[in-house]
C-alpha cells in the first residue's frame, strides 16, 4: 500500500504555496496517495491560479487534472472572496468541522498530515 499523506495548505503566498504544488506532483509521480488540502488565506489563490497568466497555473493545471485537490475548506474560501471559482472549477468544497476541513479525519483515514 502507497504512503497516505495529506498536504494541508494554509499559507496564500504563492513563493509558498508553489512548493505545495511541486510536493503533490513529486509525491503523486513516485506513488504516493497524496491529498491536496487548500485552507486559510491559500484559498485565495485558487481564483487567480486559474487564470493562464498566472505564473503558477501550469503547476495548479496539473494538480487539478490529477485530481490531487482532495478539498478547499468552506469557511476560509468564503472569506476570501473564494467559494464560487472554487465550485466552477468543480472543486470538492469541504468543512465538517464548523466550515473548515478536518485533519482529525485524515488521521483517523490513515493519512500523515503535513502543514504548509
Amino acid at each position: 500500500m502507497a504512503d497516505k499523506i495529506a498536504l494541508f495548505a494554509f499559507n496564500g503566498d504563492q513563493m509558498c504555496f508553489i512548493h505545495v504544488l511541486l510536493n503533490t506532483l513529486d509525491m503523486h509521480e513516485r506513488g504516493y496517495d497524496v491529498r491536496l488540502v487548500i485552507e486559510g488565506s491559500a484559498t485565495k489563490l485558487v481564483a487567480s491560479m486559474n487564470v493562464p497568466e498566472d505564473p503558477l497555473h501550469v503547476l495548479y493545471s496539473q494538480v487539478k487534472e490529477k485530481g490531487l485537490v482532495h478539498c478547499v475548506c468552506k469557511a476560509c474560501a468564503s472569506k476570501m472572496g473564494t467559494l464560487a471559482s472554487a465550485q466552477e472549477q468543480g472543486l470538492a468544497v469541504c468543512g465538517p468541522m464548523k466550515g473548515h476541513p478536518s485533519m482529525a479525519e485524515y488521521r483517523e483515514q490513515g493519512y500523515e498530515v503535513i502543514v504548509f
